[in-house]
């Protein structure tokens, strides 16, 4: 597709048509710059797998999770399970875009939870996932700079990666973690 052309839409607007091929369209709920955040990682991970660095294809799977393009569909009523997916998904896609600066947890909750005032209620799910990632050593959780535990600080906090970017496998480990302990 030639970058001038506009995709063609579904009538539903839940798909994109390419060459004659339906692709989910991203949710267009999410605010327009932490859109283009999202995009830029996107991209950035799709130019990596493209240089060899086979690695990148996690990002990659992170980031369209992240979009709505993977996953369950963002037009659904979310199952819980893949709600928390989909956080992980955009924790770790929004952190690796700001590459060694922070997040605010409400970026996480706007992103994924489209038009409206949805995300408020979507806050305690992602400081739970962020506890629980803090917990087993992938994310730092700090407030005016100080570290501090999710499950006992009130008011705004930031999300830092501790260090490597965890890969696909790590992540599944931590999700089954997760799950044994609920």
């Amino acid at each position: 597709m030639d970058k001038d052309q506009v995709a063609e839409r579904t009538e539903d607007g839940r798909y994109l048509v390419i060459s004659g091929r339906k692709w989910r369209a991203s949710d267009p709920g999410i605010p327009p710059k932490l859109r283009q955040e999202l995009v830029d990682e996107l991209m950035s991970a799709r130019r990596e797998i493209g240089r060899g660095n086979e690695e990148a294809r996690s990002r990659v799977h992170d980031a369209k999770l992240a979009l709505g393009e993977r996953g369950q569909p963002w037009w659904e009523e979310p199952r819980e399970d893949k709600l928390d997916e989909r956080i992980r998904a955009t924790i770790f896609t929004l952190l690796r875009k700001r590459q060694g600066s922070s997040i605010c947890p409400s970026d996480v909750a706007r992103v994924v939870g489209g038009e409206g005032e949805r995300w408020r209620t979507l806050m305690e799910s992602v400081r739970q996932i962020a506890a629980s990632l803090a917990a087993d050593g992938t994310l730092r959780v700090t407030q005016h700079g100080q570290d501090v535990d999710l499950h006992t600080v009130r008011g705004p906090v930031r999300l830092h990666l501790t260090g490597m970017n965890p890969s696909a496998k790590e992540r599944a480990e931590s999700d089954e973690r997760q799950r044994e302990t609920e």
